[in-house]
């Protein structure tokens, strides 16, 4: 969680010749791309790539997200741009959610070796994954108000997704509603994520969903699916873009404020397992729900199911991470599978309680 992990096989300086290319034919006439970087601190599952685009006498700075290649170790098995895309779009116009601006999807592989999308990049500050920011940094040395400020900014984000309708054809991109299919779909990507090997406690924690399903999974909505600060780009505390849209999905609300309050925890349990204090006052659960109802008058749920998802969730992802890790040779293979999910210790305490 320390150092940077690597993301990407491919080659920036081609990518910067075959871009340059691509954006000529867009705009019709003469291009020139900057040389591109990838971030240092978050953004492990797609590939994303920051560059400058000039062309007839304008300026962009943009943000191009490709899905990785198959040699890469992807984290998901597909990406669908075209509806990062599309609810990027919808976030931003319907319901005042501040998504980049969604420059052009790009449906065809032949360009950059695979589907992508270009959005405009956005100024500010994201609480980083590498070093988690739970253990240094701007917010770590924040005030209270401060911190609070952007706590509450960030469930305002969520609440206002939440409450936007949105038309069926609209969501039909996410995948079928409701817990059911979500936890299905879940226990679909655990099976490809890991194959023949077996994570007994992510296992596990499947059978506890399944003998604590909640008797009323509430409304459905359109949710964010990887709702977290290290998602949002912040100035003076407030946000000015909110990224990662890939896990988006049609679900209960709780999905998201679980998540959020879960992927806290996440950093959090590593500062105080590297003997640092952390921020143990943030993002508390009774805090967000309070806030949340505030915002919406709709009362969260079956919190701890959600959380157990959350950890779940997360779970599957962190092993599929820590094999690709160890695809690069960053990481040996462990003796025990269940030490793949680097979180481990907070699951089996949520199954024991």
């Amino acid at each position: 969680m320390t150092e940077q992990m690597r993301t990407s096989t491919r080659d920036l300086d081609e990518l910067r010749g075959r871009t340059a290319a691509w954006l000529r034919a867009q705009v019709g006439g003469d291009a020139v791309v900057s040389e591109m970087s990838r971030p240092s601190g978050n953004g492990l599952s797609s590939e994303t790539l920051f560059f400058t685009a000039a062309w007839g006498g304008r300026e962009t700075r943009c943000v191009a997200r490709l899905a990785p290649a198959l040699e890469a170790v992807p984290m998901f098995p597909s990406y669908d741009l075209r509806a990062q895309f599309e609810i990027m779009r919808l976030a931003r116009e319907k319901a005042g959610i501040p998504a980049p601006r969604a420059l052009w999807f790009e449906p065809d592989p032949a360009p950059l070796g695979t589907p992508f999308l270009v959005m405009e990049c956005v100024d500010g500050e994201v609480p980083p994954d590498v070093a988690p920011y739970t253990m240094g940094g701007w917010l770590h040395d924040a005030s209270p108000e401060d911190r609070r400020r952007l706590q509450d900014a960030s469930v305002e984000i969520v609440a206002a997704l939440h409450q936007t309708a949105f038309a069926r054809p609209e969501l039909a991109p996410f995948g079928p509603a409701g817990l059911r299919a979500h936890v299905e779909a879940q226990r679909a990507y655990y099976a490809w994520a890991h194959g023949d090997l077996r994570v007994p406690v992510l296992e596990r924690a499947f059978d506890w969903l399944a003998a604590h399903w909640p008797d009323d999974p509430g409304p459905d909505v359109l949710t964010w699916g990887d709702a977290r600060i290290g998602n949002i780009v912040f100035r003076d505390f407030s946000p000015v873009a909110v990224l990662d849209w890939e896990m988006a999905a049609v679900g209960p609300r709780e999905l998201d404020l679980s998540w959020m309050i879960f992927m806290h925890r996440f950093f959090q349990d590593f500062a105080v397992s590297m003997g640092l204090p952390g921020m143990p006052d943030f993002m508390q659960r009774d805090a967000v729900c309070a806030k949340y109802r505030e915002l919406t008058g709709y009362e969260p749920r079956d919190m701890d199911f959600y959380e157990m998802y959350a950890a779940l969730r997360h779970g599957v992802i962190m092993a599929r991470l820590w094999r690709r890790r160890i695809h690069f040779g960053e990481q040996p293979m462990p003796a025990d599978p269940d030490d793949l999910v680097l979180h481990r210790a907070a699951l089996e305490e949520l199954l024991a309680r």
